[in-house]
């Protein structure tokens, strides 16, 4: 087990004296370290960046327990030196990560949180050319992160979390602020490190055309709440999806239109345009 909450709430104060604000309430949620691609959904303010930040320590459980591989965190234990670890193990990619660029160049940006997290300057180097050459930026080496492009920024940013090899990887909308092509491209990339190195990815989106295409599980938040957790064809395929102010992606809309408009019996197995459109192509399209 990666990561297991046990009952956690997380609550503060509200604006009014007195007002307290519960943004976690009885979450119970367990994430397996290896091969899982999840997708945190729910509408704003319905707590999805308190769970997230909860899962590498950033934030600290009002009441419950959180269990992050070997270490438990609850209100009383939230300085323990193993939180360093814990966010070794477990990288979080913020929302506009290349806000956080601060070095003079892109290899010396890269390399910082490896050496933060004790890699020697050579192991550190070697880590950060890897990942630059995997994300197609190893020409940037040398260039100020501030005299580069918005989509290069962002793959500086996103490569400073993978050069200390996270085992679990939290994105809080990765996609936000980028067009189709740079949104797709990140994507891409995201989804072919799961596939390749079985790493589980947790992802915090409100686009759910890329939360179908790439999740395989959905958990859904409202009002502090967990209301769901499983397969995205079922979330979509019942109301639980309208319950929790939910849209659903484009791809079911043209599936729902043809199987109304055309009498056809296509599933909610596709899970992109191309795909559909493919599936179309090939004939077949009354299963």
């Amino acid at each position: 087990m990666g990561i297991s909450f046990q009952n956690v709430d997380h609550s503060y104060k509200g604006a009014k004296k007195k007002e307290i604000i519960k943004a976690l309430e009885g979450i119970n949620l367990d994430i397996s370290d290896k091969g899982e691609f999840i997708a945190v959904v729910g509408k704003t303010g319905s707590g999805k960046s308190t769970l997230l930040k909860h899962m590498n320590g950033l934030q600290i459980p009002t009441s419950g327990n959180i269990q992050i591989f070997d270490y438990t965190i609850t209100k009383k234990k939230n300085k323990n030196p193993k939180m360093k670890k814990i966010r070794k193990r477990v990288g979080y990619v913020f929302q506009f990560p290349e806000y956080q660029l601060f070095e003079e160049t892109v290899l010396k940006d890269i390399m910082f949180a490896p050496k933060n997290f004790g890699f020697s300057e050579e192991e550190a180097k070697k880590k950060a050319l890897s990942i630059m050459k995997l994300l197609g930026i190893e020409h940037l080496a040398s260039k100020s992160p501030f005299n580069i492009s918005g989509g290069q920024m962002r793959r500086v940013a996103i490569a400073g979390v993978l050069s200390y090899d996270p085992d679990i990887i939290l994105l809080d909308e990765p996609t936000r602020g980028l067009d189709p092509k740079g949104a797709l491209d990140i994507m891409e990339l995201f989804y072919k490190l799961h596939k390749e190195t079985n790493k589980t990815i947790i992802m915090i989106s409100h686009d759910m055309d890329i939360v179908y295409k790439y999740a395989s599980r959905i958990v859904v938040l409202n009002d502090a709440h967990l209301t769901y957790d499983g397969d995205k064809v079922k979330l979509f395929e019942s109301d639980i999806y309208k319950e929790n102010h939910l849209t659903k992606p484009e791809v079911l809309k043209l599936i729902d239109y043809l199987n109304e408009k055309l009498k056809l019996n296509i599933s909610y197995e596709h899970y992109d345009l191309d795909d559909l459109l493919k599936y179309l192509e090939g004939g077949d399209i009354n299963g």
